[in-house]
């Protein structure tokens, strides 16, 4: 009873804290949002759709990346991922994972979860972690990849007992994916286990995308259906069907600014696809470096599936355009059948369709400054 009080409780504490990131992102472009840094670029496997990864690099060492970690505070970022590679191969994972917490923001980590242990997961819980995303391709190994359900099923019931930040389990669909339907088995285990679910769409190493087939689109449907939080890109429904059909999308791209990518050589890139833009020492990046990459076009955004970049730019669009934003993703939802959010019902009936909007509009603004 007291380590489930105990995980309520932290869950809630997120919760909060995530609600101050998404209030501070409506305030301000002039911070990031989200970064995700690398600790190590080798990783145990070797996916081959995976252009990410090497098998000879050492992990970055513990002081550079806290110093990297203290000027990513500086610049004001409300949350670190860290990548990679595998970041569970650094052996002081737990320590960068502490001075993000330090700091303030949110701590996540992106891994293939091999390298959990029950050990493992209660160092991560001491150490403050918020969340943990997992991707997992198959239900059995295959030549294209060994995350697979067969081999992680354990690890997941020990992070369904033990953990007490948050977990989510990460699909993909798209050519090169040997088993595709394997990917509604794979969420529907995550949520099974009271996990979140997401689905991405496997890009080429630009990070470009390749337009699904009929089955993969309605697979992807739903995948998207099976659960999402306010703070996702899946809510903008009308851009996830271009994107599974191949078709360019219109949006403003916010990677180098509100997203960034910090590479082990600690350089900051727009995102991990597309390195060496900008390049920039992360030592040397500054405000100016964030307000000149915002508003910087960038061509590869129309076909881009980087999903992580695509969420950061929604919170813009609802920031710079609330209304228009709103009242696109309900219609979006009614277009394609979908169901439309509930949080995204109740602010769209508040601020765009209710009698009183006017009054609920200028309370937003107040509070928002």
């Amino acid at each position: 009873m007291g380590q489930r009080f105990l995980r309520r409780i932290r869950a809630a504490s997120r919760r909060i804290r995530m609600a101050r990131v998404i209030a501070r992102g409506l305030q301000s472009r002039r911070h990031p949002i989200l970064v995700q840094i690398v600790p190590t670029r080798r990783c145990n496997l070797a996916c081959t759709y995976c252009n990410e990864f090497d098998k000879v690099s050492a992990p970055v060492p513990l002081d550079t990346m806290l110093a990297r970690i203290d000027h990513l505070a500086a610049l004001g970022t409300s949350m670190i991922d860290l990548s990679g590679g595998e970041p569970l191969l650094h052996p002081e994972t737990e320590e960068i994972v502490r001075r993000i917490r330090s700091h303030g923001m949110l701590a996540g980590l992106l891994t293939n979860g091999y390298l959990l242990t029950r050990e493992r997961i209660q160092k991560l819980n001491r150490a403050g972690l918020d969340r943990l995303q997992i991707s997992i391709d198959n239900v059995t190994p295959d030549d294209v990849s060994h995350k697979s359900l067969k081999v992680l099923d354990q690890k997941l019931r020990w992070l369904a007992e033990l953990a007490a930040f948050d977990v989510s389990i990460n699909t993909v669909l798209g050519t090169g994916v040997g088993q595709n339907d394997d990917a509604l088995v794979i969420a529907q285990r995550a949520l099974s286990f009271g996990f979140g679910t997401s689905v991405g769409v496997i890009h080429d190493g630009s990070g470009q995308t390749a337009p699904l087939d009929s089955r993969q689109r309605e697979l992807y449907r739903q995948l998207q259906g099976l659960g999402r939080s306010f703070y996702s890109h899946a809510h903008d429904r009308l851009f996830q069907e271009n994107l599974v059909r191949g078709v360019a999308n219109e949006w403003r791209c916010g990677a180098g600014a509100r997203y960034l990518y910090v590479c082990e050589d600690g350089l900051a890139h727009w995102c991990s696809q597309q390195r060496g833009h900008p390049g920039i020492p992360l030592e040397r990046y500054t405000v100016d470096d964030l307000d000149r990459e915002y508003d910087t076009v960038k061509s590869c955004a129309p076909l881009c599936t980087v999903s992580c970049v695509h969420r950061v730019a929604l919170l813009d669009a609802i920031r710079e355009r609330p209304l228009e934003t709103l009242e696109r993703l309900s219609a979006a939802d009614r277009a394609v059948g979908g169901q439309t959010p509930r949080t995204v019902k109740v602010l769209t009936r508040v601020f765009v369709t209710s009698p009183r909007r006017d009054l609920f509009r200028r309370l937003a603004l107040r509070a928002l400054r």
